[in-house]
């Protein structure tokens, strides 16, 4: 092969008003060099955030000194090739200037050989303060764009909001649940890449037409050569191969080979089929030797996203094979505040635990980076589709010519390389730009355009749409035809006109609804408010005591104190969660106690929307919660912490989220009703029971019915007047539990009560837990002689039970297993816990009418 690399390693960096050198890592940052040489205090602890901020007032350097390798020497083209350089940044080689850089999102090529030597060269990247770099920016613009969630105030900079200039992760300015730290850096690989007479630069497999029958596919192939050539492109994959003889002139050459497949092995979501990947080989061949290759990975599939008028409005779904898919899943943000921070096992940890949650679409936020191939191959293996926005985010961007063709670079280079994932989905071109601005309805928006002079809302107006529909949108065409594109979410529809904006009732279009959480509203008003697709919705939980340690001491343990606050980036967030526990939740005895009932409470709170999106299939087809994961360790709206420990909601969207769903919805007091909505394809034919009892067990009522559910559909299977089915009972001292039985086994399970937690009648519970026999010390049994709700187990272990904060019934006992985080290539293994301990709502809420617990391990 003509093809070679070396990866440049060793390199030191300073600050470059300082004298000392220290080492670095590279891919790296700043900030974590300056914390693996002690020069800074870990920037998560305390308060440290606000003491770290004068970093990014500073010019930094790196340096590299390096040798040609034998291997390279006989290249005839040697490239500096930089993946990723954040941000402003210029590179020298022996003292030559060879690039400026100024968008963190693409990456740099420069053909070097003719400056190199053999021995002793040194490579040097400047990165210039991009707090230096774009205030000037702000000033000569002559006023300040909307960018809510850029702190400015914590780096010092008043009102001075600059991100909106910089093509860079914005969440590193801050945002509601993560700090501000605005890196430089040298993020992504730096190599060395040598080359001879020709190369393919890249193969997208175009996949014109995918059924179930026969695949109709173009191999597109870039190709770089360095003279005339003549010779053979031959493809092959899994036993077929195609060719055509080809001629390359100097320099680019595009070259087209039609591909065909009979009875092609679809990808599927999970949940809906098998997750195959092709792996296909391009070879330049001349004289029956190969002159260059390449290979890339793709699963076969059709997608796109389906907007057809209805008796409701117009729908909003993906649509997958000729299937249309309810989204199951959770908007993604970057899993660190310093990307490089991030490995492959946490990667793998949220994939495997979002596909462990029966889910099957991430959102990729329009406020962070577009991923790391690594993250994408993952969703293709674990058969998680994408929502993949552009980097834009709850801000107006400038319009002048360098910043557009900045943007129209930088989406080129990444829907190029995301092309191949079957993955993704839809492109999207923005996070809530469209409804905070609402250009067409003076009404409407979050008061942003109302700041302005006419003439300046029509020159940031029309800076958003030259972006937003038409760069992004004709990136997409252009270089990933067949994928949808969408101008922002959450939005109805593109029309010019009022109704083109979101809103809470919208019949079109995504939405993102929030009046549960900012607005006060109760968790009910989930059930009220269900649109085409719920694109964002969430509630703030905190992470359990032992990742709320990392960060505080013991004498921080309070609501309101200095840590708690600074670790909580929405300004009401800790009275908002603090509100509503008030309504629905008894007070918790201490701090600890209230970390684990604001997860109790965030995770009702996601089951109540989830299953009201889900009830309501089809007119609703998606429901993606904010938010998956965390970039720091912070109380925020994720369902797992910043370690990967997943919360109570986590737990509860795994049921929830569940591929035949068991949903018993109260909205209406004086009714209940019994839903089965399935998500895969083949019927279910079973038997439903419905049961009252008391806390104790004592069976009230109960009712049998057969089922049969057609797949990909949802049925009411019971129905019935509240007070019919209680008979004047009291309505805090029973429960409603609702099981699917297949072949005698119940598959499906879920509990309704009539009042809120605060309102129910409960005496403390015995949980004997006995260990499964035969299983190693990783199963067990959980039985209790009364209610007991909330049953949350943990283990010395880092892992996951597979079931957890779940209400344990008499007379219906639960195994769970326990299941070890792994760094392998399997996720969860069945491992013994250690020290296990297990509680329930009454250890952690006071309440004068109950007497002490009893817990037993049998």
């Amino acid at each position: 092969m003509n093809e070679i690399a070396t990866i440049l390693r060793e390199w030191t960096f300073k600050a470059c008003d300082e004298y000392k050198w220290m080492p670095a890592k590279v891919p790296g940052c700043v900030h974590t060099d300056l914390l693996h040489n002690g020069v800074i205090s870990n920037p998560f602890y305390g308060i440290n955030e606000s003491g770290l901020q004068w970093i990014d007032k500073k010019d930094w350097e790196y340096v590299c000194m390096f040798d040609i390798p034998e291997e390279l020497k006989a290249s005839s083209r040697l490239e500096l090739v930089f993946d990723g350089l954040d941000t402003y940044a210029d590179v020298y080689l022996n003292g030559r200037h060879i690039v400026s850089a100024d968008n963190m999102f693409r990456s740099w090529r420069i053909e070097v050989k003719r400056w190199l030597t053999d021995n002793g060269n040194r490579l040097a990247v400047r990165f210039r303060s991009p707090v230096h770099e774009d205030l000037p920016k702000l000033q000569k613009l002559g006023y300040a764009l909307p960018a809510t969630n850029d702190q400015s105030d914590v780096g010092g900079l008043g009102d001075n909001k600059i991100s909106v200039f910089a093509r860079k992760a914005p969440y590193h300015y801050g945002w509601d649940w993560g700090p501000r730290f605005v890196t430089s850096g040298i993020w992504r690989e730096v190599r060395l890449e040598g080359w001879s007479a020709c190369r393919i630069r890249d193969l997208f497999i175009r996949q014109d037409q995918v059924t179930p029958s026969f695949a109709k596919l173009t191999a597109v192939l870039e190709i770089e050569s360095e003279e005339a050539w003549e010779g053979t492109l031959r493809m092959a994959t899994e036993g077929l191969s195609w060719s055509k003889d080809v001629s390359l002139g100097i320099g680019s050459n595009l070259i087209e080979l039609n591909l065909e497949i009979d009875q092609p092995r679809l990808w599927w979501c999970r949940g809906l089929g098998d997750q195959h990947l092709y792996t296909f080989k391009a070879e330049l061949l001349a004289e029956n030797k190969t002159e260059a290759a390449k290979t890339v990975r793709t699963g076969l599939r059709s997608i796109k996203l389906v907007t057809d008028a209805d008796a409701d409005g117009t729908s909003f779904n993906i649509e997958l094979n000729g299937v249309a898919v309810f989204a199951k899943g959770a908007n993604h943000i970057p899993n660190d505040s310093f990307l490089t921070e991030v490995t492959y096992e946490t990667y793998r940890h949220e994939i495997a635990t979002a596909a462990a949650s029966n889910m099957n679409m991430l959102r990729v936020w329009g406020g962070g980076i577009y991923e790391e191939d690594v993250f994408y191959q993952l969703c293709d293996e674990y058969g998680l589709l994408v929502w993949q926005d552009f980097m834009f985010a709850c801000s107006m961007y400038p319009g002048d010519e360098a910043f557009l063709q900045n943007i129209e670079l930088e989406a080129a280079e990444n829907v190029k390389r995301l092309r191949n994932y079957p993955c993704i989905a839809l492109w999207c071109g923005n996070n809530e730009i469209d409804t905070a601005w609402s250009h067409y309805d003076e009404q409407a928006g979050w008061g942003w355009k109302q700041l302005y002079s006419t003439e300046q809302r029509e020159r940031i107006w029309n800076d958003y749409e030259q972006i937003f529909h038409h760069i992004l949108p004709e990136a997409v065409t252009q270089y990933a035809p067949g994928v949808s594109y969408w101008p922002s979410s959450p939005m109805c529809s593109l029309t010019g006109r009022k109704d083109q904006h979101a809103h809470n009732n919208s019949t079109s279009g995504d939405i993102h609804y929030w009046g549960v959480w900012h607005s006060v509203e109760p968790f009910e008003k989930y059930n009220v408010h269900v649109g085409r697709f719920m694109s964002e919705y969430g509630f703030q939980s905190f992470p359990e005591y032992k990742s709320v340690r990392t960060y505080a001491e013991e004498s921080e343990m309070a609501l309101e104190s200095e840590v708690m606050l600074a670790h909580q980036k929405n300004n009401r967030g800790n009275q908002l969660i603090k509100q509503y526990m008030d309504i629905y939740m008894n007070e918790p005895k201490d701090f600890p106690s209230f970390l684990y009932v604001s997860q109790v409470l965030q995770a009702e709170a996601m089951k109540t929307a989830i299953e009201a999106h889900r009830r309501r299939k089809p007119f609703c087809m998606g429901s993606l919660y904010w938010q998956m994961n965390d970039c720091w360790p912070v109380a925020s709206w994720s369902g797992m912490d910043y370690y990967g420990r997943w919360k109570a909601l986590q737990y509860y969207a795994r049921r929830s989220f569940s591929d035949i769903l068991l949903s018993v919805d109260g909205t209406d007091d004086s009714r209940i009703d019994v839903y089965i909505v399935s998500d895969i394809t083949v019927p279910f034919r079973g038997t439903l029971k419905v049961i009252l009892l008391d806390f104790s067990g004592k069976v009230l009522q109960s009712f049998v019915r057969p089922i049969e559910a057609e797949g990909l559909a949802g049925i009411k299977a019971f129905s019935m007047d509240a007070e019919e089915l209680l008979k004047g009972l009291n309505r805090s001292s029973v429960v409603l539990v609702a099981e699917l039985e297949k072949g005698g086994v119940v598959t499906q399970s879920c509990e309704h009560y009539f009042v809120p937690f605060k309102q129910m009648q409960l005496d403390y519970p015995t949980i004997r837990i006995s260990e499964v026999e035969g299983s190693a010390g990783t199963s067990f049994i959980l039985e209790t002689d009364t209610l007991a709700k909330q049953v949350r187990l943990s283990a010395e272990t880092e892992g996951i039970f597979d079931d957890n904060y779940f209400d344990l019934l008499p007379n219906k006992p639960r195994t769970v297993t326990f299941m070890a985080r792994s760094i392998g290539e399997i996720p969860f293994i069945p491992a013994a816990p250690g020290e296990m301990k297990v509680h329930s709502m009454i250890d952690f809420v006071t309440n004068s009418n109950i007497g002490n617990l009893k817990n037993s391990m049998a």
